[in-house]
């Protein structure tokens, strides 16, 4: 099934969802990095991990920002989504700074590429938005190439973060089909059905797996 949309959805309520998901999503992350900067072997990666949160917090006060002009609370958006999301990273917690790595690393861009596609389904503004949230290039770039350079030092890393790349991504798809099923989120699509959005679901994992796929390569391991 093509993930392109028949037209923008405008509807308040699926909005409301997107958004609030979103807007717990980047809060999390800001969350995330900033404890995991802690641990970072050099001041330099600490920095760099520093500055990443910082930007995950400014990307959730734009969302915060964009559900506030739609007259909704960010806090009553995003409460429905705690329990998934924090479920998840407690089901990922890494072990050291190389698994910290790795989880942002794949985390943050399969969640940028989940978005993108969900954008086309959306008005105009609101995709405007996730491009500019879901921006990531900077930051998976930053992420990539300490990764590269982790593995160069210490090739015994591979196997290892390979696995655990693996357990993500096939953690953080079932995150997303839990809450598009839980909350009929994919069912706020302009032209989907109830049996549209199962499908809806499946083509987008296809898409997403294949693109971590390609991502895992570029650093040299198994996707």
């Amino acid at each position: 099934m093509s993930t392109s949309p028949a037209s923008p959805v405008r509807d308040q309520r699926f909005l409301r969802e997107l958004l609030g998901v979103m807007a717990y999503g980047e809060l999390s992350a800001f969350e995330r990095l900033s404890s995991d900067a802690r641990y970072s072997p050099t001041l330099r990666d600490r920095a760099v991990l520093g500055s990443l949160a910082v930007t995950e917090f400014q990307h959730y006060e734009l969302v915060c920002a964009k559900l506030a002009e739609l007259g909704v609370d960010a806090e009553e958006a995003m409460l429905p989504f705690q329990p998934s999301v924090d479920h998840f990273h407690e089901r990922t917690r890494p072990s050291d700074w190389y698994e910290s790595l790795m989880k942002a690393y794949v985390i943050d861009t399969v969640s940028a590429d989940f978005y993108r596609l969900i954008s086309g389904y959306v008005d105009a503004g609101t995709a405007a938005l996730i491009e500019q949230v879901q921006s990531a290039e900077g930051a998976t770039a930053v992420l990539g190439e300490r990764l590269k350079a982790a593995l160069a030092d210490d090739p015994r890393l591979a196997s290892r973060l390979a696995l655990w790349a693996r357990r993500l991504l096939g953690e953080a798809l079932s995150q997303a089909q839990r809450v598009s099923v839980d909350h009929a989120l994919l069912g706020g699509l302009a032209g989907v059905d109830e049996a549209g959005a199962g499908e809806l679901v499946r083509s987008l994992t296809a898409e997403l797996a294949a693109a971590h796929s390609r991502r895992m390569s570029q650093l040299g391991l198994a996707g």
